[in-house]
């Protein structure tokens, strides 16, 4: 083989080993749980419009069933190289399984979107930003875990971001916040979150994650069904709009599936007192897609709570 041969080989093979260490490098950056976990914040945010957006157009409970079998559809064939794990899964692990499917699949957004119905965004985001407290105080009580003393310096800045936004920049708002039967479902519905975060540590380490939320979908779909089942009983029925039918379908492919997919590998990441900092976020970007698809345009106390948010997630989060 003469020179010019052999350097084109060298050539050809350096190249490769560059492009495979830069799409490494990318994939790395693509799965870094931080990235994630602001990803799946704004899918999550995007429900939260859909929901109170739609409200008149797709009942509560119908909502949260199309939503899972929508993102059931999405899982099924991610779920089928690992198909072998799922019953023995089932049949061994059952007591952790039924409790995160209850809680986090069956339970966080359908009574997130029953809350919808009734209360106003103000109270409905003031009360769900307070999932990374009750992540911490779940942790606490049932852990033993407590956070060091600079995460809880940014839960208290990002807390402060917080209430900015949702006392439009006027603490004597405050005040006059009212609790009613919408913001009750909102509470409970924060508190089966941060229980579903905090089990998240304890789901089967050996099952793959496609094969975790096939799981866990399939137990929520279940257990959703009579209270489905219930609602149309009382005449109440989705109206087929376009809009409305792609709501359903955003609800499914990217809060739903996407979603937990993304929260899940990066609580098992990070943890979960950490991850569920940045449901802070939510209060920034809902009012921003809010302004996009609700005609709601965002005013100066909202980039000053940004601010403030996310300043407290760097100081939480930085090495």
């Amino acid at each position: 083989m003469n020179f010019a041969r052999r350097r084109d080989l060298r050539d050809g093979f350096e190249t490769q080993v560059g492009l495979y260490h830069c799409a490494m490098s990318l994939r790395s950056r693509l799965l870094n749980p931080y990235l994630l976990l602001i990803l799946t914040v704004l899918f999550w945010s995007g429900n939260w419009v859909v929901g109170r957006g739609f409200r008149d157009a797709v009942p509560p409970l119908a909502l949260a069933f199309w939503r899972w079998s929508i993102a059931f559809a999405c899982v099924c064939p991610c779920a089928w190289p690992y198909r072998a794990q799922l019953m023995p899964a089932l049949r061994d692990q059952w007591r952790i399984l039924l409790p995160l499917g209850l809680l986090g699949i069956a339970g966080y957004n359908t009574l997130a979107y029953i809350g919808l119905q009734t209360t106003t965004a103000t109270n409905g985001v003031l009360l769900n930003s307070f999932i990374p407290i009750v992540i911490i105080a779940l942790s606490w009580i049932f852990l033993g875990q407590r956070l060091v003393r600079r995460e809880g310096w940014g839960v208290a800045v990002s807390l402060a971001g917080v209430t900015v936004i949702v006392a439009h920049g006027n603490l004597a708002l405050l005040a006059s916040l009212s609790l009613n039967s919408g913001d009750l479902w909102i509470m409970a519905s924060v508190v089966v979150w941060a229980a579903y975060t905090v089990l998240l540590r304890f789901r089967p380490p050996d099952l793959h994650p496609m094969a975790l939320l096939w799981l866990l979908t399939a137990i929520g779909i279940v257990a959703l069904a009579p209270f489905y089942a219930w609602e149309l009983a009382q005449g109440r029925f989705i109206h087929a709009t376009p809009g409305a039918l792609a709501g359903m379908a955003y609800t499914g492919i990217f809060p739903a599936f996407l979603g937990y997919v993304f929260w899940n590998r990066a609580v098992a990441q990070v943890g979960g007192a950490l991850a569920g900092l940045f449901i802070h976020i939510m209060p920034v970007a809902t009012p921003l897609l809010a302004a996009l698809f609700l005609n709601e345009a965002p005013h100066l106390y909202h980039f000053i709570g940004m601010g403030l948010i996310l300043g407290g997630i760097f100081i939480a989060t930085r090495p």
